[in-house]
């Protein structure tokens, strides 16, 4: 068993403990609380919205290694839906082929890219605080749409999209499928690639990082192309989700995926945390609130308790770091 435990901390590190006693709870709670938990309409309807969330939770995941954040995730996602939305009204609407999609993808991702370049770039350069440069960002981006579509939606859309964000292959969720793969890029890139490496070192002393040789504005702006990028991904699938596309769309996933990192054990001065035990935190807070439904209770309790949640890791994190103070001062 001890071997077993060391393996799964060796794999997934430290951060795994916390995130997986919280799934534990959960499932034990909900699963006596409500008999309708443990079924399979919970796990599909959980699979089914927990990629949008997901995706945005990897945008943000990436700047706060780094000891940033990125504030503009949900409306980077929306204006690049929304530039796959206007390609496709430009070539037809509910006729639109399979090439304008694929244009309008790769257009979604450049723009979701350029809104990462511009705030790393001025991160960088200006050594700015990436809360006032991502505010700033989410304020212009917000703006920029809402002026495109006078704060309406944008509809009409090939029958193709229908299984990107409703379909299923082998009973599997296609979202779910595109989410997984995100997630596994993720993992390699921050454990087996030299800019993951470099993201850590960033956001564990970023003067150390760049007197070691490391070109910090490069990973710098880097990392946040690459946040723009995965928000542009959530983006396209939140447009096949929803079949429709306005600025407001995922406004309220942007505190969930900060407290989504937190729970999975990153730290939020950046430098230290994995993206499985993010990706566990994540499937906790989808059946936290699944459960809550299922209970009777609305959305907005369920946004209460995650707050609460999030006051309790961080509380629980406290303790834990004056306990090990306490054990290396008494050894």
């Amino acid at each position: 068993m001890t071997s077993i435990a060391t393996r799964i901390r060796d794999l997934f590190g430290p951060e795994i403990a916390g995130p997986g006693f919280a799934f534990v709870a959960v499932m034990l709670f909900f699963g006596i609380a409500s008999p309708q938990f443990l079924s399979g309409a919970t796990f599909g309807s959980v699979a089914f919205q927990l990629p949008e969330l997901g995706l945005l939770t990897l945008a943000m995941l990436l700047p706060v290694l780094t000891g940033g954040l990125n504030l503009a995730i949900t409306f980077t996602a929306n204006i690049a839906g929304l530039t796959v939305a206007w390609v496709l009204q430009a070539n037809g609407g509910v006729d639109a082929g399979i090439a304008s999609f694929v244009l309008g993808c790769i257009l979604a991702i450049a723009v979701g890219a350029a809104t990462g370049v511009v705030m790393g770039v001025v991160i960088a350069y200006t050594r700015a605080h990436p809360i006032l440069v991502s505010l700033s960002m989410m304020i212009f981006v917000r703006g920029l749409g809402e002026f495109l579509t006078r704060g309406g939606d944008v509809s009409g859309f090939p029958a193709f999209l229908q299984p990107i964000g409703h379909g299923s292959i082998l009973g599997i969720p296609i979202p779910l499928l595109i989410f997984v793969a995100c997630v596994v890029i993720w993992h390699v890139l921050l454990t087996r690639m030299k800019l993951g490496f470099n993201t850590y070192m960033i956001g564990s002393n970023i003067e150390a990082a760049r007197y070691s040789g490391v070109n910090t504005r490069k990973v710098i702006v880097l990392v946040y192309t690459l946040s723009g990028a995965m928000c542009a991904i959530a983006g396209i699938i939140m447009l096949a989700r929803f079949n429709s596309v306005r600025v407001g769309h995922g406004e309220s996933y942007l505190l969930i995926t900060v407290l989504a990192c937190f729970l999975g054990g990153v730290n939020p001065f950046g430098g230290f945390g994995r993206v499985i035990p993010v990706f566990v935190a994540l499937v906790v807070l989808q059946l936290l609130s699944s459960g809550l439904n299922l209970m009777g209770a609305n959305q907005h309790l369920a946004t209460a308790v995650w707050g609460i949640l999030l006051i309790a890791v961080m509380i629980l994190r406290w303790l834990a770091a004056q306990l090990l103070i306490f054990n290396r001062t008494k050894g």
